[in-house]
């Protein structure tokens, strides 16, 4: 087994489902076909059918697209005649709508697309038109998403915890004439919120998302909330059916989010506790008018645009590394000659150090920028001066609408910086900062969460060199480290901050006490013995699949030392 996490798509059929599946997976695929991204190489296109691959699902797609015949495609793969028509009727059909325009499609196509499992955006490919107008296009003939029950007591009794996934049908009409309701989702009266889930796991965004949305629900529960859950991941504790009141079993995707808000009618969404995956739907959840509950869009957003964020930084007399943004290879040269080598290169708005290096010359700062806008087109690129041979720390709090603010862990890196935090050994405490080191990370820490005005938790990474405490970034979200902290203080981190978030509580309400005899270290877990090819050296890219956590009574602990050795020899190259 190669995979770290999966997806699941429940649907009608299994062309509904597949392609749920596949629009759940954040791939940047909007599902099967229709997006423009599908392989068009007839020998690269045999050679994944060939070689089983991750992608093999899309790669049968295309191979149909390209005019290979089932019997090729059968042959080659021996995956049942059956599936393989099922993916050659929703080429046909793909087909068949890329006839019309947004104008003349009719209801009885455009109703079959959506119940095959096709999202507005796919259609919108297919039409050359907007992703909006197929959704308004769809408004008017009143092609509208229903919710089925999923029954957890096998229709014996009334199920006490349902759960449900959507599909698009008409009200079906019994022997006796009796109409049943399409919709199985009664919406209650109640007072509700939503959850955005994690998504799949991924390197980068693991169960630690998980572990923050069940707390985050839980939490909202005991507010007298009614809670409902939005996520695709079989494996989480979220989409245990008695978890949330609600559960949606449906893809993190905004097509499916914003119909069952539409349906719903919450009092808002909480966003902050899914990683990447809730957090990119914030803008639109904002465009929409749809209250985020905790720290707003336009806060998160300035967290991400470094321009703005170095500006509050500079405001605020807080000390951060020299860095620049570039469009292109050209203007990345040019910053290079004001930052010096070396120098951090990263795309934008991306999660587990996603396309991160650092380079030390022009020809690998070329080299790279072009390898980032090939693969990311229009994203811009962050250029920061390296702080080589500084130690790197973070720190995790809660914030409220009042400005108050409790640290709940500050953890000292014991790789230098450089290394992925999901990717470093970690202390909880810090162990060798000296205390004037610790009250600049406080300081700053308390004064970034309030210029953001933070409402929930909030991370912010710190490089210390010559005794100077550096703002790398800050991230008014759930962050990977807080059920770490949580556990190794046994304290409710999350619970608390959901309440906070939803208005319930203040700081100043909580009586904290963490307990932690001696130290917590987080170690992180890797996968390489499953990737023999892959390039196994640490840096600002995450690898790691997981973590583990490790309770020493003192740093006269053999592990300990180990890995403290291991940062003494790293810093002395």
């Amino acid at each position: 087994m190669k995979a770290v996490g999966e997806v699941m798509g429940i649907g009608r059929s299994f062309q509904e489902a597949l392609h749920k599946a596949t629009q759940s997976l954040e791939i940047k695929r909007n599902g099967l076909g229709a997006d423009g991204k599908g392989y068009k190489d007839y020998n690269q296109i045999i050679d994944k059918l060939t070689n089983a691959s991750w992608d093999r699902v899309f790669a049968i797609y295309d191979a149909i697209a390209m005019g290979i015949p089932l019997s090729k495609i059968y042959d080659i793969t021996k995956i049942d005649m059956w599936y393989l028509k099922q993916y050659e009727e929703l080429f046909y059909l793909e087909k068949e709508i890329s006839t019309y325009t947004i104008d003349t499609l009719d209801r009885d196509l455009l109703l079959e697309a959506k119940q095959k499992g096709y999202g507005d955006r796919q259609i919108a490919h297919m039409l050359d038109c907007l992703e909006s107008e197929v959704y308004k296009k769809r408004e008017e003939l009143k092609i509208k998403r229903v919710y089925k029950l999923v029954d957890t007591c096998a229709a014996e009794f009334k199920a006490q915890t349902p759960y449900y996934y959507s599909t698009f049908e008409n009200e079906l009409e019994t022997a006796d004439g009796k109409k049943l309701p399409a919709n199985e989702s009664v919406v209650s009266d109640k007072k509700k919120i939503i959850v955005l889930g994690s998504g799949p796991n991924r390197i980068g965004q693991g169960i630690e998302f998980d572990y923050c949305c069940v707390h985050g629900v839980l939490a909202a529960a005991e507010c007298g909330y009614e809670t409902i859950m939005i996520n695709c991941n079989p494996e989480t504790v979220s989409t245990d059916f008695d978890t949330a009141d609600k559960l949606y079993f449906e893809p993190v995707f905004w097509e499916h989010i914003y119909d069952i808000i539409k349906h719903e009618k919450p009092e808002g969404v909480i966003v902050q506790l899914g990683g990447q995956t809730a957090l990119k739907l914030a803008e639109k959840l904002t465009k929409y008018g749809i209250k985020i509950l905790g720290t707003s869009f336009e806060a998160l957003d300035l967290a991400e645009d470094r321009g703005s964020f170095s500006d509050l930084l500079k405001r605020n007399n807080i000390p951060y590394p020299e860095f620049g943004i570039a469009e292109t290879a050209d203007e990345a040269l040019a910053l290079a000659e004001q930052l010096d080598f070396p120098i951090l290169v990263r795309p934008s708005y991306v999660l587990g150090g996603q396309g991160m290096k650092i380079v030390i010359n022009k020809d690998e700062l070329v080299e790279h920028v072009v390898d980032l806008l090939k693969g990311m087109p229009g994203n811009k690129l962050l250029l920061d001066h390296y702080l080589d041979g500084a130690i790197e720390a973070e720190a995790d709090a809660i914030c409220d609408a009042d400005g108050n603010v409790y640290i709940i862990g500050i953890m000292e890196h014991i790789e230098p910086c450089g290394v992925h935090s999901g990717d470093s050994n970690a202390t909880l405490p810090a162990f060798n900062l000296g205390e004037f080191v610790m009250q600049q990370i406080k300081d700053h820490t308390h004064t970034i969460a309030r210029e953001l005005k933070t409402v929930g938790l909030i991370n912010v990474q710190f490089a210390i060199k010559d005794d100077i405490v550096y703002i790398i970034e800050a991230n008014p979200r759930a962050s990977r480290t807080v059920p770490f902290i949580a556990k190794a203080y046994k304290e409710p981190y999350v619970n608390y901050a959901t309440k906070v978030m939803l208005g319930e509580k203040k700081v100043t309400d909580f009586t904290f006490n963490p307990q932690l005899e001696g130290y917590a270290i987080k170690q992180p877990v890797f996968s390489f013995n499953k990737f023999p090819n892959v390039n196994k050296k640490l840096g600002p890219e995450m690898k790691s699949t997981g973590e583990s956590i490790l309770f020493i009574d003192d740093l006269k602990d053999d592990q300990f030392y180990d890995l403290y050795s291991r940062r003494k020899m790293y810093l002395s190259k």
